[in-house]
């Protein structure tokens, strides 16, 4: 996979004109705030723009900050600054004649650039050197082809709510709402968004709750659950609801489907989801459940977060070392406690959105070493693809299902 390709099809020429205002909002970037939180305040404070300025600017900004490592390498500094990172980006990667790549980027007197592969992962995939050593580690020769899409966007996802519509149905709906749409290729529940981005926030068929925005390796992740009408399920880590929804659909809106989160803000967001989602057999708890003996729980942990990279340019290198063994204390603490809370014979899952064994297998394998009730089965047994499985667990990512990466254990309580 070349991640450079779709670069050279941007409409980088909109350029002209905001040297300024792009290298200005790279600065805060590089600088270390978020690439999504400055390009919404330079859009509002550019309301004018076209388009094709906004599409430039956004490219600009996100591939820039994402690229940083390899554009240093490019220009023998490491440490260069906003309008030559720019115009390195312009000329190296994106193709553009040195000439134009430097009146673009406000450089007068443009350097030559490195040529040839850069020597190392970590330069060639434009990350910090310990996240490279570790997807090394953890990929093996897969890992080039892994980072290789971390560079990529995402597609763009949606999860029919199936209390609402069908698939096929909602496919017909956005169509006329002027939006195409394919199936996915690894969950029942997917549609995925053909063409440029949609303002998916404002059709009606999302207020009306036929869809929610969800990777598809999520959605896959609240099937192996496998939750049923007129059980008891919890979500224990509902978060703002992505897969409490899912699983509220799954039970066809019967039996109880129990929601807690730390952030009372995320659950009260839920509240509004399920409303408009048709959702009445959702209970919030405020207080961390107890006591309980439910039928299946989903444990969508805290976690290190490296499956996602791709949703943030610059999530990489706001991330340290350290992240790769801090969670794994309340990791261990929310497998305990939710293997306290179902029943025999009941089911758990436990979910992470990262690629760290110490986080998904090893902390499993400790799990089970404790808890000789419990026992690791097959996810999706009958149903999910077996290329999402890899020693007896659930694993997805984007070079392998075009996913996040996620990871996932089923296990089962003996009667």
């Amino acid at each position: 996979m070349d991640p450079l390709a779709r670069l050279r099809s941007q409409p980088w020429s909109a350029l002209a004109g905001l040297t300024l205002v792009a290298t200005s909002a790279l600065a805060l970037v590089l600088a270390g705030t978020p690439a999504e939180r400055v390009l919404d305040r330079t859009l509002r404070d550019h309301r004018s723009l076209s388009r094709e300025q906004r599409q430039a600017l956004k490219e600009a900004l996100f591939n820039v900050g994402l690229w940083r490592r390899r554009l240093g390498y490019l220009l023998g500094q490491p440490a260069a600054p906003a309008s030559l990172l720019l115009y390195a980006f312009l000329h190296g990667l994106a193709g553009l004649p040195q000439a134009e790549a430097a009146a673009l980027a406000g450089v007068e007197a443009p350097p030559s650039l490195l040529t040839g592969q850069p020597p190392s992962l970590a330069l060639r995939a434009s990350l910090p050197d310990w996240l490279a050593d570790h997807f090394s580690r953890e990929w093996g020769p897969e890992a080039e082809d892994f980072c290789a899409y971390l560079n990529v966007p995402a597609p763009i996802t949606l999860r029919v709510n199936s209390l609402r519509t069908s698939r096929e149905a909602l496919a017909q709906r956005l169509r006329s709402e002027g939006v195409e749409t394919r199936p996915g290729s690894w969950s029942p529940l997917a549609l995925q968004v053909e063409g440029p981005r949609p303002n998916l926030y404002g059709l009606p068929s999302l207020q009306q709750g036929l869809f929610e925005v969800q990777d598809e390796g999520s959605q896959l992740l609240g099937l192996l659950v496998e939750a049923r009408a007129r059980e008891a399920v919890l979500d224990l880590c509902a978060g703002a609801g992505g897969k409490t929804l899912l699983l509220g659909a799954a039970m066809e809106n019967q039996g109880r489907l129990l929601a807690y989160d730390s952030d009372a803000e995320r659950l009260d967001r839920l509240m509004q989801r399920c409303s408009r989602a048709g959702l009445s057999n959702v209970h919030v708890l405020r207080s961390p459940p107890s006591g309980l003996a439910v039928d299946r729980v989903l444990v969508d942990a805290p976690c290190s977060e490296l499956g996602s990279l791709r949703r943030g340019p610059d999530l990489r290198f706001l991330k340290a070392p350290s992240v790769l063994s801090e969670f794994v204390p309340l990791q261990r603490e929310l497998l305990a406690r939710a293997a306290d809370l179902v029943r025999p014979g009941g089911r758990l899952v436990y979910a992470t959105c990262t690629v760290n064994r110490a986080e998904n297998q090893e902390l499993v394998a400790g799990f089970l070493r404790e808890r000789p009730d419990y026992q690791l089965v097959t996810p999706g047994a009958g149903w999910l693809r077996p290329e999402c499985l890899q020693e007896g667990f659930f694993l997805c990512a984007p070079h392998r299902q075009g996913t996040d990466a996620f990871f996932a254990a089923v296990l089962e309580r003996s009667g």
